[in-house]
């Protein structure tokens, strides 16, 4: 299929950045070639806090205010979750400890995600199409209020999704594990009720490693937030030791992680 990138309106090319240097892009070539997929989505999560258990969270990142002097205080955050082998969610915050600014369900997996994050770049697009007349036009909303919008990955359309307004029981439960961390990476557990079921099915069916995965994932980073125009936003992931002068050596390259929101006229 053609990529969203090369064939996506003007507003959406104004919000790429220019590309990476002819060094840096043949060390992120050579680091993907002799790695593999499965090694690509780890060295994501390399340059990030990898916490095994959502006790952990808030005691083992509070330790580190070292990030603050990285990072602007103002810096939205993104957070990509959800079950091992089901959908996940994208919530963008202003404030962790406030409800996200943007949520919404992606019409793709978690292991397709990570096969993506396995390439070295991953680019979602979100666009919303709400072209009508002149009157319309004027009663615009905000872009990030749209509630339509039709997803793609890496040029790929994989299918609409529409915003919420409320998030369901699981989402709250992520979100509150992770109300004080800034950026990180790993599993979290189920809320009690899941537990308590997947501990059922264990026992009635004597093998626990068929049974569903209730064990969440997630992924959060503080972002740069690139305005275009109304109709038009990006988000960048910002990479800690760029921001602290830092040179990323051969295979600790981290993929590219940017979100694109565009808005048809």
């Amino acid at each position: 299929m053609p990529s969203l990138i090369d064939y996506s309106p003007a507003a959406l090319r104004s919000l790429l950045r220019p590309p990476p240097s002819d060094e840096r892009r043949a060390k992120q070539s050579g680091a993907a070639a002799g790695a593999g997929g499965a090694l690509g989505l780890f060295k994501m999560f390399k340059l990030l806090p990898v916490l095994t258990t959502g006790c952990k969270v808030a005691a083992m990142l509070g330790r580190h205010n070292n990030h603050r002097a990285l990072l602007a205080d103002h810096a939205p955050t993104v957070t990509l979750f959800g079950h091992r082998r089901g959908r996940l969610s994208l919530a963008i915050h202003e404030d962790t400890r406030a409800p996200p600014a943007f949520l919404i369900e992606l019409p793709m997996l978690a292991p397709a995600l990570h096969r993506e994050m396995a390439t070295g770049t991953v680019r979602l697009a979100l666009e919303s199409d709400t072209r009508g007349g002149a009157a319309a036009r004027r009663r615009r909303r905000p872009l990030l209020e749209e509630y339509v919008w039709a997803v793609y990955c890496n040029g790929r359309k994989a299918g609409y999704a529409i915003r919420r307004k409320d998030a369901s029981d699981d989402e709250r439960h992520v979100l509150r594990l992770l109300r004080g961390v800034s950026m990180g990476a790993g599993v979290l557990p189920p809320p009690p009720d899941d537990r308590a079921g997947a501990r059922a099915t264990a026992t009635a069916t004597a093998t626990p490693a068929a049974c569903p995965d209730g064990e969440l994932t997630y992924m959060r980073a503080r972002v740069e937030r690139v305005v275009g125009s109304n109709d038009s936003q990006a988000f960048y992931m910002i990479n800690p030791d760029d921001a602290s002068g830092n040179t990323a050596r051969g295979g600790d390259c981290a993929p590219e992680l940017s979100v694109f929101f565009v808005r048809n006229k």
